[in-house]
């Protein structure tokens, strides 16, 4: 990795409105990560009521954002990251699908958010290596 120092005012950098709700959701998403993944999956469907189908830019603002203001969401913790992401564009009223699968030669977990069935700031091509076990899509 560099050893050039990261700017607060960088292209990456969500606009200074964006930071607190996005610190929310990575908070509440590292609470939620710890429920059972039935419990964690009604929670989400209950939150995701009234909202409007994300876009994909949308979806990548969120994403963009969590992973800014949060290590841990910028790190492997790809489930903590699909949830805060979620949860961030809930705030703003709108919902991406988001999603759990598995690979098992060798076994792997992930956990992403995708728009019209793409993953959103993801490898489409890893991705799709994964089958879906768990998913809350937006509701129409």
């Amino acid at each position: 990795m560099g050893g050039g120092t990261l700017s607060l005012e960088s292209a990456d950098a969500p606009p200074w409105h964006l930071r607190p709700p996005a610190l929310l959701a990575a908070g509440l998403a590292r609470l939620l990560t710890r429920l059972s993944p039935a419990r964690l999956r009604r929670i989400l469907a209950f939150v995701n009521r009234g909202a409007r189908s994300a876009s994909a830019a949308q979806a990548l603002r969120a994403r963009n954002a969590v992973v800014y203001v949060s290590l841990a969401c910028a790190g492997p913790r790809c489930l903590q990251r699909s949830i805060a992401t979620a949860l961030l564009c809930r705030l703003g009223g709108t919902w991406p699908q988001w999603c759990t699968g598995v690979v098992t030669e060798p076994f792997a977990a992930h956990a992403w958010v995708a728009v019209d069935g793409e993953p959103v700031g993801e490898d489409a091509g890893h991705v799709r290596a994964f089958h879906v076990i768990m998913s809350v899509p937006p509701r129409r």
